[in-house]
């Protein structure tokens, strides 16, 4: 039994679709994020950076986005290849861009004030260069996912690489709400492509009900309805 701290429509989304792919049973535990339960002394001792998600397993706590689904993948022989497969060196190298490239440029988009403060000039100039980085990534991805047999990007089954990703996919067409969105999924055919696949997936559809969030959960993304918490 896994326990799964999260907040609606947060990265935190990405492993309850994979707990859900897996089959695990899992608790889940709400982060109040309207309070900032996640910046409080007692979350911090889960988390030191204050940030969601984070996974119990095997009672310690595990954060990181991809660090808890590899785990999760590598301990149930599922969503991920094998160590010594030769699929391995090219699932690792795309599950690290996903974490370390363009995760943190979307929580800059997100959040731009945690990263360049208040100043209306300067953030202005800091949305345009993250939109711009942003959409050097998309393209990345769409040729990555071009032309291949099947809408995932390692043969006929989804990886945690395909669910990081289509959840990355989702989230700029939203987020921030006040602003244009940084992503229109018709303009890459093979990620539209890869969306569509995934959210008709049973674990997708229970996962995304779970937190409130309608259909179409990624293709043409619509809001969470606030009924399990805020995503904010």
């Amino acid at each position: 039994m896994y326990t799964l701290y999260y907040a609606p429509d947060n990265a935190s989304l990405v492993i309850r679709v994979v707990l859900e792919e897996i089959g695990a049973a899992y608790n889940t535990w709400l982060v109040d994020r309207a309070s900032r339960e996640q910046e409080t002394e007692a979350y911090r001792k889960l988390n030191p950076a204050g940030m969601i998600p984070v996974c119990i397993i095997d009672g310690e706590p595990v954060f990181e986005t991809a660090a808890i689904a590899l785990s999760l993948a590598d301990r149930h022989g599922a969503l991920a290849p094998p160590p010594r497969s030769s699929d391995r060196p090219a699932f690792l190298k795309w599950l690290f861009f996903l974490s370390n490239t363009l995760h943190p440029d979307l929580r800059q988009l997100f959040y731009p004030k945690k990263y360049i403060g208040p100043d209306a000039a300067m953030l202005e100039v800091q949305a345009r260069m993250t939109r711009d980085r942003l959409d050097g990534h998309f393209k990345v991805l769409e040729t990555a996912y071009a032309d291949l047999e099947h809408p995932f990007l390692l043969g006929s089954d989804p990886t945690i690489v395909d669910i990081y990703a289509a959840l990355c996919l989702r989230w700029p067409q939203l987020y921030p709400a006040d602003s244009p969105p940084a992503l229109v999924p018709a303009d890459y055919p093979a990620l539209l492509r890869l969306l569509q696949a995934l959210e008709t997936r049973p674990s997708f559809q229970r996962a995304f009900e779970a937190e409130g969030i309608p259909p179409p959960y990624l293709s043409a993304a619509r809001p969470c309805d606030g009924s399990r918490g805020s995503p904010l």
